[in-house]
């Protein structure tokens, strides 16, 4: 199809972070997008305000005639009816990553691969494009506050293209960068993968597939020659020096290319030193200069459940973050004691897979007794079935620590409105997204 009019594209997951952003891609190019999803949420409203008509009913009589093209994200079930109404009916279909692999193919990609911290880069990096002037479209895997979407459109096929590079299920390796950052490669997805092993190799085919430069984090087992390395440490070739960190603003110093280049990042967390350095590396593969960089990221407002501070008053803060793995969990804490030291730490958080609990059991209650509270909610079981053995009271054995406990999402309200606690983090990958606003805003009232 080389232009979208008159022809339909249906999504199967069309509420998706990956999904919705491609499909208002394919919306803006004049196709008719249609869907399914599981159940309603703020995303897919904006997508029917917007013009895509979306059910949520599992009936493949509410399919649209003359579908030309099928796209499914990999959570949807493969026993779902109206999927295996389109299998049979002679269309194409492609799964998420295949779809974006084919619209990147039009366009200089930079593409941003990691187990965690890969939304907050690919961001950061749309961000300095475009506040810089080049043209840009962004598939980014969270709400990026500088543009509130997910989706940032540029003006034709000569605009850069930056997109988050899934590692789930392989989705990466249908794409073929011409930059890439790797920024992590963590145990994670073991569904898929079944070992550690099995992740960096395909990680490692990943970077093979890169055309000019793979920019990888010290430490990273990724071989491959047109790459170059960052991180803390003396032998990087971009190497970045924290000066201070006070109250959620970072002031480093990145050296590289024979110089040093001073950053004031509006976020706490080495973490994002890190992500910000991957970010700058790749933006000077664009032309830009570091100082122009620089000045740029001091204005990168973050994103949408990442380390995402929804409150902070003289009584009371309220931060909202996604963390789903265990190094993501001690990340986001590591950063909330550096940045609010006195403040008792209230945890609350909703676990996400039964395999990923059963895979990282122990890690994540060595890393929940961080919090100074934890309050867990049940599993999130996204695509899965429930695993016997594996559940939330489970985990909540394991963790040493004193004040803990388990609560329905029914009572999750009623609880946090009666502890009033001092500092609130909720976290998770599932649906704990539902309670944030009405927790901001019954925190402002306290």
């Amino acid at each position: 199809m080389n232009n979208g009019e008159g022809h339909i594209i249906y999504m199967l997951g069309i509420g998706g972070i990956g999904m919705s952003a491609l499909a208002r891609y394919y919306h803006s190019q004049g196709y008719t997008v249609a869907g399914y999803d599981r159940t309603p949420s703020p995303l897919t409203r904006q997508l029917e305000d917007e013009g895509m008509a979306i059910h949520y009913e599992d009936n493949p009589n509410l399919l649209p005639a003359l579908i030309d093209m099928v796209v499914y994200t990999p959570a949807v079930p493969k026993e779902l009816k109206e999927f295996e109404t389109l299998r049979q009916n002679n269309i194409k279909i492609l799964k998420r990553s295949e779809a974006l692999g084919l619209v990147s193919e039009q366009h200089f990609t930079l593409a941003i691969a990691g187990t965690h911290g890969k939304t907050t880069t690919t961001a950061m990096v749309a961000h300095i494009l475009h506040a810089c002037g080049k043209d840009t479209t962004a598939f980014i895997g969270g709400i990026a506050n500088n543009f509130n979407s997910n989706l940032l459109l540029g003006k034709g096929k000569d605009s850069i293209m930056v997109v988050e590079a899934d590692e789930f299920d392989r989705s990466f390796l249908h794409l073929r960068p011409e930059v890439s950052i790797i920024n992590s490669i963590d145990a994670d997805h073991l569904d898929i993968y079944g070992d550690r092993k099995h992740i960096v190799a395909s990680f490692n085919d990943f970077a093979h597939l890169t055309h000019d430069l793979v920019i990888v984090k010290e430490g990273l087992d990724v071989a491959v020659d047109n790459s170059v390395r960052f991180g803390f440490g003396e032998a990087c070739d971009y190497r970045a020096e924290v000066v201070k960190s006070d109250k959620g603003i970072t002031d480093f110093v990145i050296h590289g290319e024979g110089q040093k280049t001073e950053v004031r990042l509006p976020m706490a967390g080495n973490h994002n030193v890190l992500n910000a350095t991957a970010a700058f590396i790749a933006a000077r593969q664009t032309g830009l200069s570091p100082e122009t960089i620089a000045k740029v990221l001091s204005t990168f407002k973050g994103v949408k459940r990442r380390f995402d501070i929804r409150v902070n008053n003289e009584k009371h803060c309220y931060i909202d973050d996604y963390a789903h793995h265990p190094e993501e969990i001690r990340s986001c804490l590591t950063a909330v004691r550096g940045a609010f030291p006195e403040k008792r730490i209230t945890l609350v958080f909703q676990p996400h897979l039964f395999s990923r609990t059963r895979d990282f059991m122990d890690e994540f209650a060595a890393v929940l007794a961080m919090a100074d509270e934890l309050i867990l909610l049940d599993i999130y079981p996204a695509r899965e079935k429930p695993i016997e053995g594996i559940t939330s009271a489970a985990l909540l054995n394991k963790v040493q620590m004193t004040d803990k406990k388990i609560c329905a999402k029914s009572e999750l309200i009623g609880l946090i409105d009666s502890e009033k606690p001092e500092l609130l983090i909720t976290m998770g990958a599932g649906d704990i997204d539902r309670f944030v606003e009405p927790l901001e805003e019954m925190i402002k009232t306290w």
